[in-house]
């Protein structure tokens, strides 16, 4: 153990008194002995400064909210150790975690960046925190292990090429959204490795409602993803952006389209009512969509339930609904920019 390199564990916190001492604790008891604890708070009004302070623990603070980029990356600044272990402040790491990681990067120097997923025990029992979290669970457990992203909850980074390519970027990202995602992007630009380590699990301790959801899975996710796509034309097909996804939102959009069709009770089409022409074609589209995810659905039945999973679907559906409403809503205004120049100056 002792021939392991040090490593920073960094921990950006914004008003997370609610959970910083749980992720706290389970990082000092941590198997690995060679690794110092960041935690960077980005301008708390709770107590999540007072509650972090412990001896073996830095805390550093920032003068203005500036976002989990900014957070992570001052606290990149200040780290000693020679990987960067990027942790969010609602996460629970287990005991091997951090052996797990050292070990995985000093055994491949091919490797230069590392990360997990959630485990499939969600501490929040309301239905929508163990959907979301499981949902999270079952998108990295099921993906490539040659990731093309990178992912912050749980991820580390050699400190050297962190460095190279300068961080999170923080002047896009002022607010949690993608920041990891794009560094994983120009982490594979640079032509580094970025693997997914799929036995690194962590607890998430995230109470999700509806509303919070939707809003961080439009406004801090589908849309900036999809703008990012747009922009470097670089098109992941792994997790979230597999080709059974693709197809599932499509599918989903012409749902939406037929469905006004099943309200037209006079209308006939070749003598055929148009409600039972719609009715059917719904049917098709439903089943191919149930067929498309069915190792997802197989998943939530063992996991959680029969009726777990029939409250899911309707909740998945309308994921791929907004995603892809998000998407062809990026995809418009980037057209607009690219033939209309006072627009794009006025973007950029």
């Amino acid at each position: 153990m002792a021939s392991y390199p040090t490593l920073s564990v960094i921990i950006p916190v914004h008003n997370g008194e609610k959970h910083i001492k749980k992720c706290l604790d389970a990082l000092i008891a941590s198997s690995y002995p060679l690794f110092e604890i960041i935690v960077v708070d980005d301008s708390s009004t709770d107590d999540s400064a007072k509650i972090a302070k412990q001896g073996m623990i830095t805390i550093l603070q920032l003068p203005i909210q500036s976002g989990t980029a900014a957070a992570r990356n001052f606290g990149a600044q200040h780290a000693q150790g020679k990987i960067l272990l990027f942790v969010d402040s609602d996460v629970i790491v287990r005991r091997e975690s951090i052996s797990l990681i050292a070990a995985k990067l000093q055994h491949h120097p091919e490797i230069a960046a590392v990360f997990g997923s959630y485990d499939d025990e969600p501490t929040e029992a309301n239905f929508i925190s163990q959907y979301k979290n499981m949902f999270h669970h079952f998108n990295h457990q099921h993906s490539d292990t040659e990731a093309f992203t990178f992912w912050a909850g749980c991820g580390a980074i050699r400190k050297k090429v962190f460095e190279e390519i300068g961080g999170f970027d923080q002047k896009r990202y002022t607010k949690p959204s993608i920041e990891d995602i794009e560094l994983g992007y120009r982490i594979r630009k640079e032509g580094y490795r970025i693997l997914l380590d799929k036995n690194l699990q962590v607890k998430h301790l995230k109470r999700w409602e509806f509303l919070s959801m939707l809003r961080t899975d439009i406004f801090q996710r589908a849309i900036p993803w999809a703008n990012l796509i747009l922009k470097t034309k670089a098109v992941p097909k792994d997790l979230n952006l597999k080709l059974s996804h693709k197809i599932s939102s499509l599918s989903v959009a012409l749902l939406i389209l037929i469905m006004p069709s099943l309200f037209l009770i006079h209308t006939k089409f070749y003598n055929i009512p148009v409600p039972q022409i719609a009715g059917f074609l719904s049917l098709i589209i439903l089943t191919n969509i149930l067929i498309l995810n069915q190792k997802l659905y197989n998943f939530y039945t063992r996991k959680r339930g029969i009726i777990f999973t029939i409250k899911a679907i309707p909740f998945h559906i309308l994921y791929y609904l907004y995603s892809g409403v998000s998407f062809v809503f990026c995809w418009i205004v980037y057209k607009i920019s690219l033939f209309c120049p006072l627009y794009h100056s006025s973007k950029g």
